[in-house]
């Protein structure tokens, strides 16, 4: 911390009257690090919430005549905002500025500068502090046009994917990203719509989902409770997996995600799906290579099913096909 904010906040505060000081010290919880309203004020003085706006109004309008002297403190703030494209989501800057204890005199001292602008959040937007307003319009610009993006496509992207779209630095394009509602990071470090079962896990499935796309490769059930640690129960991963449709299971306690091509079903179904849609018959080394592609399972396996002569028969060329073709 490059100030002592606790300090220079006491010596704004010391010249008051002690009930006016009172109040706003409660007002920016500067002792407590907890604001107190208006009405829990009042009502500890036995005065009306009106009347407590009032004094808190009337000693900032003085403390405001003797910040000239603190003006290196809120250059640094400038400065900071500006480093980040003018804007920072509040809770990040009370955070990084005034660290773990300092936050609430931060804020005291954000809000006796007209040089800073507090925008309350939205439903789209966190609360932030900017330089100016414009600041959170070329903002939200960004946000819109990811948001876009990310409909588009469906894939998270990295902090750099992102900024590929927009060139900008990644520290103000992070900044940007922060501020948003509607974007957010999942527990992979990437960025997609915040209602992303891979960016907002919800419960064991989504997690599970999460491990798929990391891995990116089949797993026994055990495994995937194992990696999604936290006293994950393996039967109860084994029940989610078999319920959700974007898991397939591909062998013996072997899930992979549906989408990466897997069929579920017995060995003899996916061989009879594989034969139904080639348009030639195929031979043993061809139906090997789809069947795998789609089921985990030993190559013995396979061929053990392509030898029964009740479902599937070998042309004169050693190919395979369906007995009912």
């Amino acid at each position: 911390m490059i100030f002592n904010y606790q300090k220079i906040c006491s010596n704004l505060l010391s010249n008051l009257p002690e009930r006016t000081r009172d109040v706003i010290v409660r007002r920016f919880g500067l002792d407590t690090g907890k604001r107190e309203t208006l009405e829990s004020i009042g009502t500890s003085y036995g005065i009306t919430r009106e009347r407590v706006r009032q004094i808190e109004s009337d000693g900032l309008s003085k403390i405001n005549r003797k910040t000239e002297k603190d003006h290196k403190v809120f250059q640094y703030f400038a400065s900071f905002l500006k480093n980040y494209g003018g804007l920072k989501k509040e809770d990040i800057l009370l955070s990084e500025l005034g660290n773990q204890n300092h936050g609430s005199h931060v804020f005291f001292l954000l809000n006796l500068s007209d040089d800073f602008k507090r925008i309350p959040e939205t439903k789209d937007t966190h609360s932030v502090w900017a330089i100016n307003s414009q600041s959170l319009d070329s903002t939200k610009n960004v946000i819109k046009d990811l948001y876009k993006k990310f409909e588009t496509t469906k894939k998270a992207l990295n902090l750099k994917e992102c900024n590929a779209y927009f060139a900008l630095k990644p520290n103000v394009l992070l900044s940007y990203l922060e501020i948003s509602k509607l974007i957010d990071k999942g527990p992979e470090g990437k960025f997609g719509l915040r209602d992303w079962a891979e960016i907002n896990p919800r419960g064991v499935k989504d997690k599970a989902f999460l491990i798929f796309k990391r891995e990116n490769k089949p797993l026994h059930f055990s495994r995937v409770a194992n990696l999604i640690g936290e006293n994950a129960l393996i039967q109860t991963v084994h029940n989610e997996l078999i319920r959700d449709p974007r898991f397939v299971l591909i062998g013996r306690g072997i899930y992979a995600l549906a989408d990466w091509g897997y069929e579920s079903g017995t060995v003899k179904d996916v061989i009879f799906h594989v034969l139904k849609g080639a348009e030639t018959p195929l031979s043993k080394d061809e139906v090997l290579e789809r069947v795998l592609e789609k089921r985990f399972v030993k190559e013995n396996t396979v061929l053990l099913n392509l030898s029964n002569k009740e479902h599937f028969l070998r042309n004169p060329q050693g190919k395979y096909l369906l007995r009912d073709a």
